[in-house]
């Protein structure tokens, strides 16, 4: 129990750093802009080209590992839409909103620094593929599901075009390609290069921790939406076991790949899933409760998947 602790703590700490923070300071929210700036476009993107970078290169093409991990996860996009849509009678924009709060964890800001902290360099790789291929498939899947449901007015050409550049030209996915071509043309990184590169990633984990700590402070928990009811569980529990079953079952990877696939499905809402709410203006204010209550509940629940995987309790 005290290794769980001594894991955890840092990590819930920073976020509990960050949420004083902002409600002793004062500072408005736009004050964390430059902050999330350095995070997305410096901090996290050295972070995983140093991860890939330094791993050989056969460990990184493992399809069948990412197929099954995206399969698990929209398995719950898909359950929670039909819920919204056809159970909730939710509009089509709404469902979808609700089934990335199910599926979208926040793997980019926490998971990273949690993963490697639980299980050290060699949950690196899993950790990248999983960041990198899940959110470019979110990015391909909001809009157009947004478009199918009218709330996108832009033609199809415009649409496609900008799916093309986010994806293309996502930090984290630049980075992540930039250390496949190192890793496989073996590219020996100059000692200043990998200092200056290992420098802004130890700055990734805390950063981003603290960051959304003052996130959370600055989204007021106004009601709490009747879809937390399945959304919460479904994301918090459902979510991992079922990336846990998935990849039991397909089987042959190694035990930590499997673990931090199920620690990265465990993961509370992204912050991510708000925006969306804001950019299609759509279920806004409960997507910002939905992430203020997983982010609070993921203490617990993160904390016992830890505990089940360090106890042997779930075997890969």
């Amino acid at each position: 129990m005290a290794d769980i602790i001594s894991l955890l703590l840092p990590f819930f700490g920073l976020i509990l750093i960050g949420y004083i923070a902002a409600k002793v300071t004062k500072q408005p929210a736009e004050a964390l802009g430059w902050l999330n700036t350095f995070i997305v476009y410096a901090a996290l993107p050295a972070l995983f080209f140093k991860l890939v970078s330094r791993t050989p290169v056969e460990d990184l093409a493992r399809i069948d590992f990412i197929v099954t991990d995206l399969a698990a996860t929209y398995s719950i996009f898909i359950a929670i839409f039909v819920i919204g849509r056809f159970i909730r009678k939710s509009r089509m924009d709404e469902s979808t909103i609700q089934a990335f709060a199910g599926a979208y964890g926040n793997i980019g800001y926490m998971g990273p620094g949690l993963a490697l902290i639980a299980f050290g360099d060699r949950a690196a790789v899993p950790v990248a593929l999983i960041v990198c291929l899940e959110n470019a498939l979110h990015f391909i899947v909001a809009p157009a599901m947004m478009a199918a449901a009218g709330d996108d007015k832009r033609s199809r050409g415009q649409i496609a075009a900008d799916i093309v550049r986010k994806v293309a030209l996502h930090p984290f996915i630049l980075s992540t390609a930039a250390g496949f071509l190192a890793a496989g043309l073996e590219f020996e990184q100059p000692s200043a290069l990998r200092q200056f590169i290992d420098y802004l990633a130890q700055a990734a984990a805390p950063c981003a921790l603290f960051a959304m700590g003052v996130t959370l402070a600055l989204r007021p928990l106004k009601r709490v939406p009747v879809e937390i009811s399945y959304i919460v569980p479904a994301k918090l529990i459902v979510h991992p076991l079922v990336v846990y079953a998935a990849l039991t079952l397909v089987g042959g990877f190694e035990p930590v790949w499997v673990y931090a696939a199920v620690l990265l499905a465990a993961l509370p809402t992204a912050t991510n899933v708000f925006v969306l709410g804001q950019l299609y203006h759509v279920w806004q204010e409960r997507a910002s409760a939905t992430i203020l209550i997983t982010t609070a509940l993921s203490v617990v629940t993160v904390s016992l998947f830890l505990i089940a995987i360090k106890s042997g309790f779930l075997p890969a």
